[in-house]
């Protein structure tokens, strides 16, 4: 089967574990990489043995040869670079967040639709081992009915790292603070475990970082459409940082996710699972036929003693983008469920500037 060719545009921060997940694929060549910054870009292309390097994305997107790219510019650019990106041809996969916008998400979805090219987003952790474990026992509900869901990322952040680049802490390029930026992973797995949120009402305050436009803590309590309540907190000024956590409460039982891993998963009829009871309980369960992309990764949490490690849900993720294009199909994230953890960061944002209920 011929290689997909894929190319890298911006080649910053998150740009190597891009480069590092797709040379792992089978089946998947990195062909190019291209950032305005040209030295930067040549030091990616050495690192990784890339053989083609552009000093803009539509000097690469001229390249006829690429399939797919990936797209790790500003989170206020992923439109404008999806866009011209799918109106080239181009199979489409962009970094968390998908945009800071409603309307340029929506112009992304329109245009893979008119181009008829694949789209997803990168929100990695719906491929964590853990994730998708709890994802298996609401399913199959074990879990019961989910009542109560709350988010908590208590990170810490300097001002360096603020100062690092013109386009971080602000509204137009970076969409937000702590909740669009580092948050919107522990958010996206929120509503992707607990459904839709309705309703919102939110509180933000920069509190710990100078010459930044947004926030740095916030906190919200959501409504589900499901009738479930929950919350959410975000900080970059929780010196010197927790990790991530997601509490789960349904009628039969409750999960806690801490730092990607399964901490606590516990039923009323008495069952208390860890990681690897866990996992070898939700692959008994699972359908038949051939695993997807996901079960394998409930696989590795049952047989790889010191869990995930960073890259794997990365690699896991792009490689259902590549199998989505080889079968011809939509991927496990499309654009229109990437967007909705933007819709409800940004409901909060409108909350906390109006201090009204806002409605997703």
């Amino acid at each position: 089967m011929k290689p997909l060719r894929f190319a890298i545009i911006g080649c910053g921060a998150i740009g190597p574990t891009h480069a590092a997940a797709l040379r792992q694929i089978e089946g998947v060549e990195l062909a190019a990489v291209a950032d305005l910054n040209p030295e930067r870009a040549k030091e990616m292309a050495r690192k990784f043995s890339v053989p083609m390097v552009y000093a803009s994305d539509m000097e690469l997107l001229a390249d006829e040869a690429i399939d797919a790219v990936t797209i790790c510019t500003p989170s206020g650019l992923h439109a404008e670079h999806a866009v011209r990106a799918l109106s080239a041809g181009k199979h489409v996969i962009v970094e968390k967040p998908m945009e800071v916008s409603l309307p340029a998400c929506d112009a992304m979805v329109a245009a893979a639709k008119k181009h008829q090219r694949k789209l997803s987003v990168i929100s990695q952790h719906r491929f964590d081992s853990a994730s998708t474990i709890v994802r298996k026992f609401i399913d199959t509900g074990r879990l019961g009915k989910i009542i109560l869901a709350e988010a908590s990322i208590k990170w810490w952040r300097t001002q360096e790292y603020y100062d690092s680049g013109d386009w971080r802490g602000t509204w137009k390029l970076d969409g937000g603070g702590a909740l669009m930026n580092q948050g919107v992973h522990t958010l996206d797995l929120l509503v992707w475990l607990a459904g839709d949120v309705d309703e919102v009402y939110g509180r933000s305050l920069t509190g710990a970082h100078d010459r930044i436009e947004v926030e740095d803590i916030v906190t919200a309590t959501l409504k589900f459409r499901s009738g479930a309540v929950g919350s959410v907190t975000a900080t970059t000024a929780a010196f010197d940082g927790l990790p991530a956590r997601l509490d789960l409460f349904g009628t039969e039982g409750s999960a806690i996710i801490e730092g990607d891993r399964l901490k606590m998963l516990v039923l009323k009829s008495g069952e208390s699972f860890n990681s690897e009871t866990a996992a070898s309980h939700a692959i008994s369960v699972a359908r038949g036929g051939t695993a997807s992309v996901k079960d394998n990764a409930i696989q590795r949490e049952s047989t790889y003693e010191g869990g995930s490690v960073w890259g794997d849900a990365h690699k896991a993720q792009l490689e259902d983008f590549v199998e989505a294009i080889r079968e011809n199909r939509e991927p496990m994230i499309s654009g229109e469920s990437a967007r909705k953890s933007v819709a409800t960061i940004l409901a909060i944002y409108e909350s906390a500037r109006t201090g009204k209920v806002v409605r997703v």
